[in-house]
């Protein structure tokens, strides 16, 4: 069984960390009946910050797992070489300082640096998978992706929002011929921006000529979302098919419950226009429409939580994150390609440069990442909502407990 490190900046409650490495240890809840049993070890921990709120001790100790002083030794598992099989880096949480952008500047660089440089020095490199967006700097994101190149190492990034439950079922056929499209979001432009934009793009990579990268970015807030829209520069009726879609949302127009919109403009090499539209105080949960041949289409995108109604469970959209990222580190090959996010990641600095600077419309040459998406990852859900074991009490009870 290959053997997998973790380099996590925290681990408490709820966390990045907390919502995935018990996944490696107890299984995987999906909506099949039963767990999906873990292919691959969780051997070694690396925890940079420890909190008062941390479980990571607890948890490791409980499965006999490891905790080491540096990413070095976690990757070595105390010795001097190489002695993991793939890598899960989670840089998500922790006590880090903010920029002027308003981005948090979690230290994923320098995570993949130290890991880079053990697969460098020990002459092999393994399958590494960074969650969520690369980094809050475009020349750090490009520096990871080209750098894990050079030492051999399949990179994986992202977030769990590809894999979460459609409702209704909507992904467009390779090579569709989109006109345009907007994805809903909701929270902070740094934290749940990378969301909606990873939803939009998930969806526009696979259209006609597949991606060609972003020629410009604008960022748009206040009063000046709704004129844009009045103006033709995003879509209302892309926005209201999206809005429609989400289940849990009051009464009213967007405008009537979004005092503060936000709307990130992306302007795609192509010609094709994106919108990811951010609607703090109208909707928890996001969305996408798109404009295919003339007629309009639209799914809400679900994330399982705790403590709502229908909502109970163990973020089981994560499961499909983290089977996605096991089936890499047991065949090599990323399950789906690691420049979607490297896309994403430089349309939102961008986006948080063009407010930071009055918010101008921001032209992006360095943003010329072409790719062709792949058929669908693996593992996914295609109902509408969570089911099977994702319902479970969590984490799972062992039978000495009961």
């Amino acid at each position: 069984m290959k053997k997998i490190a973790a380099i996590v900046t925290e681990f408490f409650a709820g966390s990045h960390a907390d919502v995935m490495l018990p996944k490696f240890v107890y299984g995987f809840p999906t909506d099949a009946d039963d767990l999906i049993a873990p292919r691959v070890e969780l051997s070694s921990i690396y925890i940079d910050q420890f909190s008062d709120r941390d479980i990571g001790r607890e948890f490791a100790a409980a499965h006999g797992i490891p905790i080491f002083p540096s990413i070095v030794k976690a990757l070595t598992r105390g010795g001097e070489q190489l002695d993991v099989d793939g890598v899960l880096l989670i840089g998500e949480h922790g006590d880090y300082a903010w920029n002027e952008k308003q981005q948090q500047m979690f230290p994923r660089k320098y995570f993949l640096e130290q890991i880079c440089g053990v697969m460098a020095t020990s002459g092999r490199g393994v399958p590494v998978f960074n969650d969520k967006h690369l980094s809050y700097d475009w020349r750090d994101a490009q520096w990871m992706y080209d750098r894990a190149k050079e030492v051999g190492a399949p990179l994986m990034a992202g977030s769990s929002l590809p894999l979460v439950w459609r409702k209704p079922w909507l992904e467009h056929e390779l090579e569709c011929p989109l006109d345009e499209a907007l994805a809903i979001g909701f929270s902070g432009i740094d934290i749940y921006g990378f969301h909606t934009l990873e939803v939009l793009q998930c969806m526009v990579e696979r259209r006609a000529g597949g991606e060609t990268g972003v020629a410009a970015v604008t960022c748009l807030e206040g009063d000046d979302v709704w004129r844009a829209a009045d103006a033709g520069v995003w879509s209302r009726t892309l926005a209201e098919a999206a809005c429609a879609a989400i289940e849990n949302k009051p009464a009213g127009s967007m405008e009537e419950h979004c005092g503060e919109p936000v709307v990130l403009l992306v302007e795609y090499r192509d010609g094709l226009r994106g919108a990811a539209l951010m609607l703090n105080g109208y909707v928890t949960d996001l969305a996408y429409a798109a404009r295919v041949n003339g007629a309009t289409v639209a799914t809400e995108f679900f994330a399982q939580g705790h403590g709502g109604e229908g909502e109970e469970g163990p973020y089981a959209h994560f499961s499909y994150l983290s089977l996605n990222v096991e089936e890499m580190f047991v065949t090599g090959r990323p399950s789906y390609p690691v420049e979607r996010t490297l896309l994403t990641t430089g349309v939102l600095e961008a986006a948080l440069t063009s407010r930071l600077n009055g918010h101008e419309r921001l032209e992006t040459p360095w943003l010329d990442v072409a790719y062709q998406p792949r058929q669908a990852p693996p593992y996914r859900p295609l109902g509408p909502r969570p089911a099977g074991t994702c319902l479970s009490d969590w984490p799972p009870r062992r039978s000495d407990e009961c």
